[in-house]
């Protein structure tokens, strides 16, 4: 009889979502999607990048990533909330991004 061998390894998960996602979609679906598929594009996906993680999923109003490592998960998060609240404090992001700037990152390890 063959055996087979499982491989494990250590991740660290990412989990983030815009928070009001629902009230947005009901006030401007077609808007609001344009404007998180913009956030994915220009903040999150580059972040998520740029440490070291990759996009596992996205939802409507989430993406879920893996990242090797903690402390980059961690620090994507907070770049990523920082990125968002950015954004929302801009003048002209108000009229172009509505609310997106509340974020919120969940991590497992």
């Amino acid at each position: 009889m063959a055996t087979t061998t499982a491989t494990r390894r250590l991740a660290a998960i990412l989990a983030a979502d815009v928070v009001g996602y629902s009230r947005l979609m009901g006030a401007d679906e077609e808007g609001t999607h344009e404007r998180f598929k913009a956030h994915l594009r220009e903040l999150i996906d580059p972040k998520i990048r740029e440490h070291h993680g990759r996009i596992v999923k996205t939802t409507g109003d989430g993406v879920l990533a893996e990242f090797a490592s903690v402390v980059d998960a961690v620090r994507c998060a907070g770049e990523i909330q920082r990125g968002m609240a950015r954004t929302w404090a801009s003048g002209a992001s108000r009229t172009s991004y509505d609310r997106f700037g509340s974020m919120r990152c969940t991590l497992k390890a």
